[in-house]
């Protein structure tokens, strides 16, 4: 998950906060990161320490963050949770 996103892997990681993760607000925490999907559920989001990932059809994401050392934590976070799935 350096430079792109897997996508398999990231799907992943968002059943594994729904099956691991607290209900919180829209969706589920684990760990730090939040994972909720729109209402007809093509887009889900993962968001944590300032960083929302915004993943959708045809398998594009988009990343909101102000700096980009949020951006390095929450990909770290992120790797964590690939490994759990892995």
């Amino acid at each position: 998950m350096k430079n792109e996103l897997d996508a398999k892997l990231l799907l992943k990681v968002f059943d594994l906060i729904y099956q691991k993760g607290e209900d919180f607000e829209d969706g589920k925490l684990y760990q730090g990161i939040t994972a909720f999907s729109d209402i007809d559920g093509y887009t889900i989001y993962l968001k944590g320490n300032g960083v929302l990932l915004r993943f959708g059809f045809h398998n594009t994401y988009h990343l909101d963050y102000e700096h980009s050392k949020l951006k390095d934590v929450f990909m770290s976070k992120l790797e964590s949770l690939v490994k759990e799935v892995e």
